[in-house]
């Protein structure tokens, strides 16, 4: 039997014509972290302290002197920006992205920046936007700073009336995708030969979620035992 997809109904077909292309500026708040919009000039010298290898002390945290490749930059399009002015070539285009808003994440205690996430891919058209190009700085890693700024970006855009948030990464990247699982997201397969990084083959994880999965995932991230959520660690 022939089916015909049920009409949406107007108020949502009306979002669909009020979102802008290029996500609006926001600024979201929560107990370790503060998400800001990407200026270019203010942060770019920041941003590369916490990402060039060097060593760097926040607070009573610190982070020893690294490797930035296998600890930021290997799934990214970017390779390792040992200058200011590489990161300011790496992120510039993304930044002047007609779909795509770059926030800046910043420890809220001391208003430092340690990485950045974007909304990305985005197609108020059809209700639905990605999170992605994503990095943190070590002095980040594992601090639930991640955690705290995804559920932020996650409440905001359902907030505006997203339908669908999508997730992608190099399906090589494991931790990316445990990450994905962790915050909620459900796994909907692996697009083979999706894209060429770095002069290799990159097939993509893909994850999503839906408007109607929120309220239940929002409440697992705000429970007291969960990692980031109100007294989590």
């Amino acid at each position: 039997m022939n089916q015909v997809p049920a009409d949406l109904p107007g108020d949502v077909l009306a979002r669909c014509k009020a979102l802008p292309r290029k996500p609006a500026p926001v600024v979201l708040t929560g107990a370790r972290v503060v998400l800001r919009p990407l200026d270019l000039e203010r942060d770019i010298e920041p941003l590369h302290a916490v990402s060039s290898g060097a060593p760097f002390t926040l607070g009573d945290r610190h982070a020893a002197a690294y490797d930035p490749e296998p600890v930021i930059w290997r799934w990214m399009r970017g390779t390792t920006n040992r200058t200011a002015s590489e990161l300011h070539a790496y992120l510039a285009p993304q930044h002047a992205n007609p779909d795509m808003r770059m926030l800046v994440v910043c420890d809220r205690p001391t208003a430092t920046p340690v990485g950045v996430a974007c909304y990305m891919a985005n197609r108020p058209e059809d209700l639905k936007v990605e999170l992605g190009h994503i990095w943190y700085g070590p002095i980040a890693q594992r601090t639930g700073a991640a955690r705290e700024a995804t559920h932020l970006m996650l409440g905001h855009a359902f907030g505006l009336g997203y339908r669908r948030i999508e997730w992608k990464c190099d399906a090589l990247n494991e931790r990316s995708r445990r990450a994905a699982l962790s915050y909620g997201f459900t796994f909907e397969g692996v697009q083979q030969a999706h894209m060429i990084i770095k002069g290799r083959n990159r097939d993509t994880a893909w994850f999503r979620m839906l408007d109607s999965e929120w309220p239940a995932i929002q409440a697992r991230l705000e429970s007291p035992g969960n990692p980031g959520g109100a007294g989590g660690s």
